[in-house]
């Protein structure tokens, strides 16, 4: 039969190539303006939302691994996508190794100068990320210290969850143990209820750590939930294990939405923190408090944890760091020129420049071309530049005050509440006393919109 005459000896997948890559990122990032409130999504919920595996998906964005077809079809369909003929090219796996010297059908740019598309946390073993001397260094060595506290703070996609990366895989080397809580995932009715909030925070804990959860008999309503948590940490979690735990509270400043429970839960992390310093029995808590303004915060200062430890604030980058990344992703820069005229558009704003190098790497546009086009349109940014839209959108009265921030050619006078909300949101930055726009690429972005508003 002709089906087995012309059957291939040799099992063909496919690999993606840059223009499906840039292709499918725009359409993920739209779905999730439209279908996720603008919020990113992580590997794990991206494989659910396509119903294939994470592993899969990392090999479809090395652009060097191949896949199936009708799997790259699947993940083109589940953001209502035709697949084209230009985003895809067949190979033999057999061959496989040996993509790093293929050339593209639709390109004549070698696949291995494209990188993995910028997107959230840089991973551990990529050569991307860079270091802020002295940061690294002293949040390391902090940690091994007996009952520390390190408050890292920085606005939105300034890289603190690659540092809280790299934090724990320091502690790991040290052979302590882990827990990484992300405040921004924990289910809203959790914060109606304090009890309900230190139980979902006490459930995490032991489940990361492996240890059967018991909270039902070891939870006492009779001495309340502040105390009950602080025991079962004490007697329950830090007495099982020989090792220090390094505890990671991310997105933390969630809770100043919910000042009914904020007050009590920031005395309790603060409690933890004393006792770590002065009872034995808490030496083994190592705490790790990230979060993203403190412009709002007012607690009393003897009840507050932002006052104390060792504080970590994460700055844009230079342009010595912008130039030596730039090098990293093979471009040829002269010093102080090229690195300068990106930074006059995005500022030292990370993932802006991290995005801007990915795409100068594979020769898809120029510098000029890309600076022209984002100014203009919000050329490659304007996903990014979509999901501020959205968020701003959903408060009319931060619209209101962005509308005359980025208008004002001098100080503007701000609420704290507004400034703190715009901070978190990474849409501000403070020159001395002065609020003002956080990169020119804002300012002319949302005074284009705005006016379209009047």
């Amino acid at each position: 039969m002709k089906l087995h005459q012309t059957k291939s000896k040799r099992k063909r997948g496919v690999v993606l190539t840059p223009t499906g890559l840039q292709r499918l990122q725009e359409a993920i990032l739209a779905w999730e303006i439209l279908e996720n409130k603008g919020d990113r999504l992580t590997l794990e919920e991206l494989s659910r939302q396509i119903n294939i595996s994470a592993k899969t998906l990392s090999r479809l964005w090395s652009l060097s691994a191949s896949i199936d077809q009708k799997t790259l079809k699947l993940c083109f369909s589940a953001f209502n996508l035709e697949i084209n003929e230009e985003d895809y090219t067949l190979l033999n796996q057999e061959n496989e190794t040996e993509i790093s010297g293929f050339l593209s059908e639709s390109s004549s740019i070698q696949v291995e100068n494209h990188w993995s598309y910028p997107n959230g946390a840089v991973p551990l073993d990529s050569p991307f990320y860079v270091e802020r001397p002295p940061i690294e260094e002293l949040v390391y060595q902090q940690v091994t210290q007996t009952g520390c506290v390190i408050r890292i703070r920085a606005p939105r996609q300034m890289g603190k969850t690659s540092l809280v990366l790299r934090v724990c895989a320091f502690a790991k080397t040290q052979k302590y143990h882990t827990v990484h809580i992300k405040c921004s995932q924990i289910d809203s009715q959790c914060f109606t209820d304090l009890n309900k909030l230190l139980r979902c925070l006490c459930w995490q804990i032991a489940k990361q750590l492996g240890i059967n959860i018991n909270l039902d008999e070891l939870w006492d309503e009779e001495v309340g939930c502040k105390l009950s948590c602080s025991l079962y940490l004490q007697n329950y979690i830090l007495k099982q294990s020989n090792s220090p735990i390094v505890l990671v509270l991310s997105d933390v400043d969630r809770f100043f939405e919910y000042p009914h429970i904020a007050g009590d839960f920031f005395a309790l992390l603060r409690s933890w923190c004393e006792e770590a310093r002065q009872n034995h029995n808490w030496h083994k808590l190592r705490l790790v408090v990230v979060y993203s303004t403190e412009h709002y915060i007012s607690p009393d200062i003897n009840h507050s944890p932002f006052n104390i430890g060792l504080p970590i604030r994460l700055h844009e980058f230079t342009q010595q760091q912008v130039e030596d990344l730039a090098r990293r992703y093979g471009l040829q820069w002269t010093d102080g020129k090229e690195s300068a005229k990106l930074r006059s558009v995005v500022g030292g704003h990370p993932a802006l420049i991290q995005l801007a190098l990915y795409y100068l790497s594979s020769g898809t546009m120029t510098l000029g071309e890309l600076i022209q086009e984002a100014i203009t349109n919000g050329g490659i940014y304007r996903h990014h530049l979509q999901q501020h839209w959205v968020k701003l959108q959903a408060n009319p009265n931060l619209v209101r005050v962005y509308t005359k921030l980025v208008a004002a050619n001098q100080s503007v006078v701000i609420d704290p509440i507004d400034a703190y909300k715009l901070e978190s949101l990474g849409l501000i930055d403070f020159e001395g006393d002065r609020i003002v726009p956080r990169c020119e690429l804002y300012r002319a972005y949302f005074s284009k919109h705005f006016s379209t508003m009047v």
